[in-house]
């Protein structure tokens, strides 16, 4: 193969890679966005997280009592 072909397939692996890339960072964008209008998760108390994280600081999500619930729920 000559450079123009190994040039020409390597700009078609770039474009493909970045629109799947793209796409990804965007559905996993929708995704929050959708759990956040939903209700289903507050992301905006893990934003908070960054300016509020000393040791003293109560936990996001207590997991042991939501393992409880599930528990409890079958």
């Amino acid at each position: 193969m000559d450079q123009e072909t190994l040039l020409t397939i390597q700009g078609y692996a770039k474009f493909f890679l970045i629109l799947a890339v793209f796409t990804v960072f965007y559905s996993y964008a929708y995704s929050i966005y959708k759990r956040d209008k939903k209700g289903d998760r507050d992301f905006e108390k893990y934003s908070n997280l960054v300016h509020d994280d000393a040791i003293e600081s109560d936990p996001l999500e207590n997991r042991k009592e939501e393992i409880e619930n599930k528990e409890k729920e079958k």
